[in-house]
């Protein structure tokens, strides 16, 4: 799930931070030899002692990489944030997915204006939701009015509802059916909200094209190519590689935190947001993407075509949505390519403006929007920072 277009179900996470920092990298090595955190330390720092219990930064630019780290990435041990860990992407793996179809397209296989039902008959009916009137372009843009399933498959939103209900598996056509017991938000095409089922169905789409899985298309044709061997399809399997954070979960504000490391397999299984990577494969995907390696010139053109996100979405202001990808400005003109993904107890945030990649990740999440608000703002603020003082730096 995204975090700038939260699920309904998640309030996320404040409660008092619990240990300090180590600055990682070259940048971060100078910084501490000096006495003088770098502003992209400071930013982490800032994360943390906002109650995040654990936070890492990854940035690449031409110069380099630099790495921040903050706060603990296990409230038991006191131990730190791993380097290099493996974290959740939640709704990151959109991208992918949306990647996925429109190499399909490249490929004269589909085409975005091809309806739902074309490819997926009367799978989406009912309650007003009809596949015939609905584009695969707007599935991927979240322009089809589909109501999120998501709500439906969280009975109970507490600590005790999440250990009971974690490990239960659910298909994609299963999760459809809980979607169409709800009537659409609004007529496809005439105004965009965030649809998890939306991602559900282009993933059963890539299947019905091409006989695979979604999870083995992303593999062959993204995962492989670029080399991104710690990036992972793991389908029904909970549980994150070493070496790993964990993650914290409130469920309410001013309450306990448990602990989410374990995936939320309702909603952590499938097309949606089930993908696990590492800060550098996620900066290598997204620069990739942006550079044109992974889409001819006019699928990429169709992938950043975008709409407005609206302002009371809770994205950065200024946002817009193409398919499967969104775009921020910056405060230094420009913007940047991303797409964030969030869900019990983590939130990854990759960005790239073509140059430069930057890929943050928080390993909490508070119980109230105040504090969500506020950590967001703190998130988008540190990629602003970033991702400017980069190109300040870059030789002219």
């Amino acid at each position: 799930m995204s975090t700038t277009r939260r699920r309904t179900v998640f309030r996320t996470v404040a409660f008092v931070a619990v240990s300090s920092l180590v600055a990682l990298g070259p940048a971060g090595a100078a910084a501490a030899a000096t006495g003088r955190p770098s502003q992209l330390q400071r930013d982490t720092d800032a994360l943390h002692e906002d109650g995040v219990t654990g936070v890492s930064v990854t940035l690449e630019t031409p110069r380099g990489v630099r790495t921040a780290r903050s706060g603990v990435g296990d409230l038991g041990t006191g131990q730190p944030v791993p380097r290099n860990e493996y974290v959740r992407i939640g709704s990151t793996t959109k991208t992918f997915v949306a990647t996925v179809l429109l190499q399909l397209v490249g490929e004269g296989r589909l085409s975005l204006d091809d309806t739902v039902d074309t490819w997926l008959p009367a799978v989406v009916e009912g309650h007003g939701n009809d596949g015939r009137g609905i584009t695969l372009r707007q599935l991927l843009q979240h322009t089809s009015g589909l109501p999120d399933y998501t709500s439906d498959v969280v009975p109970d939103l507490s600590a005790a509802g999440y250990r009971t209900n974690r490990w239960t598996t659910y298909t994609s056509e299963q999760r459809v059916a809980f979607a169409m017991r709800h009537s659409p938000s609004f007529e496809p095409g005439t105004a965009w909200k965030y649809s998890n089922t939306n991602y559900v169905l282009a993933g059963m789409v890539i299947k019905a094209v091409t006989g695979h899985s979604w999870e083995q298309e992303v593999q062959a044709r993204i995962v492989r190519p670029l080399h991104l061997t710690h990036t992972l399809t793991p389908g029904t399997w909970p549980f994150l590689p070493a070496p790993h954070a964990r993650n914290y979960q409130q469920f309410e504000p001013g309450g306990a935190i448990t602990d989410t490391t374990t995936a939320y397999l309702p909603f952590d299984g499938d097309a949606d947001g089930a993908m696990i990577s590492t800060a550098d494969d996620t900066n290598r995907f997204f620069t990739a993407l942006a550079g044109g390696e992974l889409l001819a010139p006019a699928q990429l053109g169709a992938m950043q075509h975008t709409v407005e996100v609206p302002a009371d979405h809770g994205a950065p202001p200024g946002t817009r949505y193409g398919l499967g990808l969104d775009w921020t400005p910056l405060s230094c003109g420009g913007g940047y390519w991303g797409h964030s993904g969030d869900g019990f107890g983590y939130m990854a945030w990759p960005a790239t403006d073509g140059r430069n990649a930057i890929t943050v990740s928080l390993h909490s999440r508070p119980g109230d929007d105040i504090t969500a608000t506020r950590q967001i703002r703190e998130v988008t603020g540190l990629v602003d920072h970033a991702l400017c003082s980069a190109r300040d730096e870059a030789p002219q």
